[in-house]
């Protein structure tokens, strides 16, 4: 995963000058990767500059970009989300504070286009992993003493100081462990075939460390889920059938071995049946239990309004009309803005219509992906990532998950559309040369 290129060296420092205006845009990218996993404010103050320095690439074909349906259709649900702001009954403020978490998609076109066309994304990809790397380690670290947490200087939300959180959450570290866990395996298998044993080792070691920490530090349930699905794809499409096969097997007697040594892993396990038996009998509110109740009210607002919804921001609103005094029925007398789910929430605001480019989105990103190599790779891990964690969560909207699939789908789209595009010509130093191609471990050449 190194971001080293072969490119021609300029004639002169003022070429050099002029090249380094392409370079600089992928820097600030990188930027955002490697501030992603530890600051949110951070994340969004380097999105400023990174705008900036995309204004000045050659955007002369950035119009007949945005034509395709993996730029077209998040454009079209940020559209619809806008549009649904005129037929919403929630206050204007909620309304407009609705669009923002759609909003983010719009970055989508912009990356794809520029990362096709300027080869950088591996340093992207590598500043996510070193970062996550880094959070990991720290995570043991505060497992041993929870005082250390960085919750209370990086977090806006709560700041209860908890045993192998980092910062924020559990669930974004979570999302961002099992991410690079299931990534770096394809290097990993790469490496050791072409007998590059200890760059292969490093990155199985990588995957290993992030493994532990979620079996024994921290993970949240939606992790723990889509976790062996994931392991299942990476075993089907890279492997050959009886590795695959073995590697099954062999995850069948991970999770014995995990179960009976591992504490933690049980009582996230049992929380399931616990969450469950404390909303359905106590009417307590609980993590399943109440996205049980989210999502069996969600039913019902979709059937009110089918085709257009309710309107952008009305979810809370809705939740509100049918709740019951919270004293007597704490379970059904919640008031949420998030059913966490990801259908739900599109379909009770926009209805069918934002259901279909919701689903035509993910499936216009995973047929993007088809094809052999690292950003293929990344970028196919990404959008199933997300299509399953968003059974259970809105994570196509939720900061931390959805900048992830962001970043995913468009640097790793814009290197995958790019080497399918092969001998095409790409726009360097302001003339026509031929396009770096990137090999199957993502160096260009």
């Amino acid at each position: 995963m190194n971001g080293a290129t072969n490119e021609q060296k300029p004639a002169s420092w003022l070429q050099a000058i002029w090249a380094a205006r392409y370079r600089t845009p992928a820097r600030f990218v990188a930027l955002i990767a490697l501030l992603l996993p530890w600051s949110t404010t951070g994340l969004t103050f380097a999105l400023i500059p990174w705008l900036i320095a995309f204004a000045f690439l050659d955007l002369r074909a950035f119009p007949r970009s945005l034509l395709r349906p993996v730029c077209l259709l998040p454009i079209a649900l940020v559209a619809l989300a806008a549009l649904g702001t005129l037929w919403s009954d929630a206050p204007w403020p909620e309304r407009i504070h609705a669009l923002a978490p759609a909003a983010k998609l719009l970055v989508i076109p912009l990356l794809i286009y520029q990362f096709e066309r300027w080869p950088y994304g591996n340093w992207v990809f590598s500043a996510f992993l070193v970062s996550c790397a880094l959070l990991m380690l720290y995570s043991f670290v505060v497992a041993i003493d929870p005082g250390l947490s960085l919750k209370r200087y990086l977090s806006r939300g709560p700041y209860k100081v908890e045993s192998g959180i980092a910062v924020r959450n559990y669930i974004d570290q979570s999302q961002e462990f099992a991410l690079c866990a299931i990534a770096v395996l394809y290097p990993a298998v790469t490496l050791l075939r072409q007998g590059r044993v200890r760059i292969g080792a490093l990155f199985a070691l990588l995957a290993v460390g992030f493994l532990a920490n979620m079996m024994f530090v921290v993970v949240s349930r939606t992790a723990l889920v889509t976790l062996p699905l994931l392991l299942m794809a990476f075993a089907l499409l890279h492997l050959r059938r009886r590795t695959a096969l073995i590697v099954a097997g062999a995850m069948v007697l991970a999770a014995v071995l995990l179960w009976t040594v591992s504490p933690h892993l049980r009582a996230t396990i049992a929380k399931f049946r616990g969450d469950y038996e404390m909303s359905m009998q106590d009417k307590k509110v609980s993590g399943m239990g109440s996205r049980l109740e989210y999502w069996r009210k969600s039913l019902g607002f979709v059937a009110d309004a089918p085709l257009i919804g309710h309107g952008t921001g009305s979810i809370r609103g809705l939740f509100a009309s049918v709740a019951v005094d919270a004293h007597l029925d704490p379970l059904r007398g919640e008031i949420v803005s998030n059913p966490h789910n990801q259908t739900l929430s599109v379909s009770v605001q926009w209805g069918a219509v934002g259901m279909l480019i919701l689903y035509a989105l993910w499936f216009a990103h995973l047929l993007m992906f088809r094809g052999d190599g690292l950003a293929c790779w990344i970028g196919l891990l990404v959008v199933l990532q997300n299509v399953l964690s968003s059974l259970l969560n809105t994570h196509l909207f939720d900061f931390t998950s959805g900048w992830i699939y962001v970043l995913g789908v468009g640097v790793a789209g814009g290197m995958a559309l790019g080497e399918k595009r092969g001998g095409a010509a790409a726009t360097t130093d302001g003339l026509e040369g031929p396009r770096l191609r990137q090999t199957p471990g993502g160096t260009p050449k």
